[in-house]
């Protein structure tokens, strides 16, 4: 397992913050254990929250070309009809997954092709799981032409403690499936939006890992 590029900034500042107070405390609290120790715990719990959050553990990828691959980590909180009304403008099958701050954050293409379309969103920080999130937080979307010329649309939403959206890609990229395409940090969400009709591999509440777990066939 390694950490993320994105995590080290982050890291950082966290061992800056956690020097600084423990620093603090030895000096104007030396006669106070209790406080001392319970500072050490917190320092010490801190510091592994965030290593952990930016982890990269090594992982064997699945592949396929008629797969659509999870993009994320996390639990699946979505599996629907909707209409969506950014790129397609019609009714889609949606798939959502919900990225708790525990998840690893890393991003990566359900499929591989061209990306046909890019565009990022400033908005607002609701909680992830509120249905308002894909349309008024904080996102990015992303469509990805299969070979077989199906447009597969993913969207990275920010949630109330993310305040980061990180992409790695642009219109006209050629991308491979499971690469990474982008990083959120601290607690997020990812859609997928398939054509009508696809199979879906998944079920509701179902646990899933990016770059592993396998959300759909194409036909």
């Amino acid at each position: 397992m390694t950490i993320h590029k994105e995590g080290y900034t982050t890291i950082a500042v966290s061992l800056l913050f956690i020097f600084i107070i423990n620093a603090v405390v030895d000096y104007k609290f030396a006669d106070l254990t209790w406080l001392r120790w319970f500072i050490y715990i917190f320092s010490f719990a801190l510091f592994v929250i965030v290593l952990q959050f930016f982890r990269n553990p090594s992982r064997t990828f699945t592949t396929g070309d008629n797969l659509v691959i999870c993009p994320a980590d996390g639990k699946v909180v979505v599996i629907e009809e909707t209409e969506e009304g950014e790129y397609f403008k019609d009714k889609r099958l949606q798939v959502s997954i919900f990225m708790s701050p525990v998840n690893v954050h890393i991003n990566r293409n359900p499929i591989s092709g061209v990306v046909k379309f890019f565009k990022y969103h400033p908005g607002k920080y609701l909680a992830a799981w509120n249905p308002k999130s894909s349309t008024e937080n904080e996102r990015t979307t992303v469509v990805v032409e299969h070979k077989n010329g199906t447009p597969v649309l993913f969207r990275q939403i920010a949630g109330a403690l993310a305040r980061r959206i990180v992409w790695y890609v642009k219109e006209g990229d050629n991308v491979q499936q499971t690469e990474q395409f982008g990083f959120i940090k601290f607690g997020s969400r990812v859609d997928i939006f398939l054509p009508v009709g696809t199979k879906v591999n998944l079920e509701l509440d179902q646990v899933v890992k990016g770059g592993i777990t396998v959300l759909a066939e194409l036909s």
